[in-house]
């Protein structure tokens, strides 16, 4: 009897000691094919993202057309705020376009009338900006790309603003002028802003063409698309206004203007 009991305790032993060595060798489960081509397709991006350069905050975000390149960038970019360069040695001159602030009243425009390779521009812009490349020859556009939105490339962004009247933007202004009592421009010198103001209720629209700090080569428009009793406006630091004119348009065909006025 005691050595039956000696047998059936040595194979108990035997059995629990083949238990504890077998469940430690025993091998994990295969993984399943779709997580291994899970962490494969992860580690790929992960090594895709290691290879491609760093893009820096400094970097201006540019759009092309074939003659013309527009860009806008941080105020630490060697094309700060919004600018268009003339690519194309040609009878044609380049210009942006540009919306601030995602409101579609006002359409912005830079025309770059210097030579092939100069750049022109305006450092101040809104926190979005919606822009363009575009050609023209004289007041007429050629050619022109697509729009692109770009947003926080400003440190102190123009704000927008919308509700201003004509009566106000008289207020506010140091000097203001008229186009046959349908467009109005005004304008202050302390810290320049520039309004343009549609003044009748018709179907064309009311533009300011100026020029700013005595620079013959860039022409800033501002053309309200907004209707009666709607004013757009534009900044320019401490560029004074040095000619003016407001002038009405039927999209692309001037209706009613006067000649340019000097400041």
């Amino acid at each position: 009897m005691a050595l039956r009991r000696a047998v059936i305790a040595a194979a108990v032993t035997a059995a629990v000691a083949f238990s504890t060595v077998g469940a430690g060798a025993t091998p994990a489960p295969p993984r399943s094919p779709v997580v291994r081509a899970t962490q494969t397709t992860q580690a790929a991006q992960v090594a895709q993202t290691a290879e491609r350069p760093a893009v820096t905050a400094d970097e201006p975000v540019c759009v092309r057309i074939k003659g013309a390149q527009a860009c806008v960038g941080p105020d630490g970019s060697d094309r700060p705020g919004i600018t268009v360069e003339d690519t194309a040695d040609d009878r044609s001159h380049p210009a942006v376009e540009y919306y601030l602030n995602g409101y579609l009243g006002t359409q912005y425009v830079i025309h770059n009338l210097a030579r092939h390779g100069e750049v022109r521009g305006n450092r101040e812009i809104g926190r979005v900006v919606t822009f363009r490349a575009a050609l023209y020859q004289g007041d007429h556009r050629v050619r022109y790309g697509r729009w692109k939105t770009v947003r926080n490339m400003a440190k102190y962004p123009v704000k927008r603003e919308t509700r201003t009247t004509p009566a106000e933007a008289r207020a506010k202004s140091r000097t203001c002028a008229s186009t046959k009592n349908a467009a109005t421009v005004c304008f202050s010198e302390r810290k320049t802003f520039v309004y343009a103001c549609d003044t009748r209720a018709d179907e064309y629209q009311a533009r300011a063409e100026y020029f700013v700090g005595g620079d013959p080569t860039t022409r800033f428009e501002i053309h309200q698309l907004a209707g009666l009793g709607t004013c757009g406006r534009a900044e320019h630091g401490e560029l004074s206004v040095s000619m003016y004119r407001a002038s009405v348009y039927d999209h692309s065909r001037r209706r009613a203007t006067k000649g340019y006025q000097y400041n």
